[in-house]
């Protein structure tokens, strides 16, 4: 069995050998456990079952060493802190409720096709994904500030329905550039959740969010693909709405966050769940033996009947000792069954 077939299979709600599994890693996580294990090519033979064309707005550093990088859309962002691969905006260049004060670049059509095309011939039996980061609410928050966003969505309503609709029609240019490529699904990430609850609260989560995510995901059902959703933090209350829109996986999963027994009996008949191995609480702190047993306990929890695929919630960060990083691997590899 290929490992496309692993995960396809996981999102028909149909068990495999062994449960699909994906591990990513920030940079610093990156080049920690590289030291450690002495193979600067371990993440090639990890064997991750996802891989991913992904735009972002590709942000190029501004000056070599400066720590600033400037995206398609000019925003800045200063990675000089703590988090190297995002790192914290440093303007806002929309600065009243007015989209008539910024022009939305042109898309980046070459380079985007060039990371199709390298996903497509890359020679792995991996599931293919195109992806869209920042896609909605994020991308109009980097816009115009978080706070100011989400007092415009109480506010100035018609300017909030403008942006995302703005928004809406450029994710949905560089989609159709993505159909054009035999890949297997579409994912989407855009962070609206918090430790508890959302952070614009579902009732403008419904009005905002939705019918724009409802036609992005139209589009890519409409080339017969899987979608596929990213938000951290806790979501819950919109699960309804993300199955009757049409979503198929739902990642990241926080264990922290969700009782995973009770989310899988609720909505493992309607969801591929994606994450569950915490980078909050387990990952940084729990020994490599832990580690091993967790990650075994919800394989046989969230993998029953297909619905899962295993992976931490997010990119490792450098927190995590490299040994935690081996175990989780192993027990991935050869663990399961």
């Amino acid at each position: 069995m290929t490992r496309r077939e692993r995960v396809i299979k996981a999102v028909n709600h149909i068990e495999t050998d062994i449960v699909p599994y994906n591990i990513n890693l920030t940079h610093q996580e990156y080049e920690k456990v590289a030291s450690y294990l002495g193979d600067p090519h371990f993440l090639k033979k990890i064997g991750n079952h996802i891989d991913s064309a992904y735009y972002d707005g590709y942000p190029t550093e501004i000056s070599p060493g400066s720590g600033y990088w400037k995206d398609d859309f000019g925003v800045i962002w200063n990675r000089n802190g703590v988090d190297k691969d995002i790192g914290v905006i440093d303007n806002i260049l929309i600065r009243e409720p007015s989209v008539d004060s910024y022009k939305f670049p042109p898309i980046n059509e070459e380079r985007i096709r060039r990371e199709y095309e390298r996903l497509m011939n890359n020679g792995e039996d991996t599931f293919k994904f195109g992806s869209i980061g920042f896609t909605l609410f994020e991308r109009a928050w980097t816009l115009r500030g978080m706070e100011n966003l989400l007092t415009d969505m109480v506010l100035e309503p018609a300017f909030v329905e403008e942006l995302l609709d703005e928004i809406t029609e450029y994710n949905l240019k560089i989609i159709d550039i993505a159909m054009e490529y035999d890949i297997d699904g579409f994912h989407i990430g855009d962070d609206w959740g918090q430790q508890r609850g959302l952070i614009m609260g579902p009732t403008y989560w419904r009005k905002y969010i939705k019918p724009r995510l409802a036609r992005i995901f139209e589009k890519i059902k409409s080339h017969g693909k899987i979608v596929s959703l990213h938000s951290c933090g806790d979501i819950r209350e919109v699960f309804p709405d993300l199955i009757e829109i049409g979503l198929d996986i739902y990642q990241t999963f926080q264990p922290e966050i969700y009782d995973i027994k009770k989310i899988k009996k609720e909505y493992g008949n309607y969801l591929t769940f994606w994450g569950g191995i915490s980078t909050q609480r387990l990952l940084p702190f729990a020994t490599p033996d832990e580690i091993k047993r967790v990650t075994l306990e919800t394989i046989s929890i969230m993998g029953k009947n297909g619905g899962y695929i295993a992976a931490p919630t997010h990119s490792i960060p450098c927190d995590v000792p490299a040994e935690n990083v081996v175990a989780l691997i192993e027990v991935l590899q050869h663990g399961q069954g």
